[in-house]
């Protein structure tokens, strides 16, 4: 492949069925990596030329790590270069498939006879598999993976490394299943790999996401599976097969950018008793921002303009917006309760306490009167996070940080302890 002017190409690094990866020469640390039009199936015992693959599959791939990256979830990907290639960090790759699937289909049932087609998996069904063409990627127990005792750019795949494998696996199926889901389609299984950052040492997710990664039935039915089943299925390999094949991915590529648009305009709206109150909202305000969510501040007294309060309740009530309000009082706190019994949408209080108050102010907000529901949390930070929750219900770009989140502070709390037992020892 030549040289672009924008970047050296060095030497290939590596070359699979569908992809090659290039050394970045200007920027260490960093690889190409270049999709081909090339369509495989069953380790390439078919093989064939698709015209504009490279192209499609790129594209699919740069949103849906685009989709994971934005939502907190740790990849190699870095930038969309091309049309037909992307720029990642350089990984050496563990060599195992992580499958994870919904719906039970394809090889499981052959594996596991008397499973109808269709039985649906909740909680999720994890497989690994070994790569390995020579043997047809056998499927690995999680025992023979910590045996194998893999060393990948210095780091020895152990029972830690496997566990984050394993949880972020789950945790990254659930977002593109919930993304897809808004276009009305079903992630019946997918298929990903990890790699070890060279630069970094850490676990990420790699190689690509595309097509040939899982199975999507749109409407949850089979027969208009739009995935590269269709190209294993064909009995016979004709031009005009091959272009049915080509719409089904040119199909997926076009609506995969949705997946990156919200489906619902939300916001949380802050109203304070008094601008003393500022330094807290602006803790809430920079949570909510972790999660996409936008905030609004207003300065309002339930008990000196009660009028006043109710009237600005009803100017984000009338939109139509979906909407938290957040109540930010201390003292005698009457503004949640007097918001929570006038709107049915969701209020939370969070007051700001005091030392010398706080254990007596907190009880005007928890003693509500009988028909109010509404919330008290007194951590800013899980005040936004519990408006986030509320709204993610609509909104699956919030759902989706969400989702990494809780991923990221269990594999912290895995790798501190990773770390004490290794201090222990």
């Amino acid at each position: 492949m030549a040289s672009t002017p924008e970047l050296k190409i060095g030497q290939k690094l590596n070359e699979g069925k569908t992809k090659q990866i290039f050394e970045l020469v200007d920027q260490p640390g960093l690889v190409l990596v270049q999709s081909k039009d090339q369509i495989t199936a069953g380790n390439a015992v078919r093989k064939d030329q698709m015209e504009g693959k490279a192209a499609i599959a790129n594209k699919t791939t740069s949103c849906v790590f685009q989709l994971l990256q934005e939502s907190g979830i740790k990849t190699a990907f870095v930038k969309q270069h091309s049309d037909t290639a992307f720029i990642a960090a350089h990984c050496q790759m563990i060599p195992i498939e992580w499958v994870c699937r919904r719906v039970a289909t394809g090889s499981f049932l052959k594996r596991n006879p008397g499973v109808k087609e269709g039985y649906r998996f909740s909680p999720l069904k994890m497989e690994m598999f070994f790569k390995d063409d020579a043997n047809n990627d056998p499927q690995w127990s999680e025992e023979q993976l910590l045996e194998a005792k893999l060393c990948v750019a210095g780091l020895t795949i152990g029972q830690c490394e496997v566990d984050i494998m394993s949880r972020s696996t789950v945790a990254i199926f659930e977002i593109v299943e919930k993304a897809w889901a808004t276009q009305n389609c079903t992630l019946v299984d997918m298929k990903i790999e990890f790699g070890v950052s060279v630069k970094s040492g850490e676990i990420v997710l790699a190689d690509v996401i595309d097509n040939d990664s899982w199975r999507l039935w749109p409407a949850g039915d089979r027969s208009q599976q739009k995935d590269k089943q269709v190209y294993r299925e064909l009995k016979e390999v004709t031009p005009e097969a091959m272009q049915m094949v080509k719409r089904n991915f040119e199909w997926v590529s076009e609506r995969v950018k949705l997946l990156l648009e919200p489906q619902a305009s939300s916001r949380v709206v802050l109203l304070m008793g008094s601008t003393s109150d500022v330094a807290h909202c602006e803790k809430i305000r920079k949570a909510c921002a972790s999660y996409g969510l936008p905030c609004v501040l207003r300065v309002t007294s339930a008990h000196k303009g009660p009028d006043e309060t109710l009237r600005i309740k009803a100017e984000y009530e009338g939109d139509g917006i979906p909407t938290v309000f957040v109540a930010v009082a201390g003292r005698s706190n009457g503004l949640g309760p007097v918001m929570s019994g006038n709107t049915a949408y969701p209020v939370i209080s969070c007051p700001p306490l005091t030392p010398d108050w706080g254990p007596q102010d907190v009880w005007s907000s928890l003693r509500m009167p009988s028909g109010l529901g509404c919330s008290t949390v007194l951590s800013p930070e899980a005040c936004a996070q519990f408006a986030a929750q509320i709204l993610g219900l609509r909104d699956h770009l919030v759902w989706c940080k969400l989702r990494a989140s809780m991923l990221n502070t269990w594999v912290s709390l895995k790798l501190a302890d990773k770390k004490f037992q290794a201090c222990s020892l």
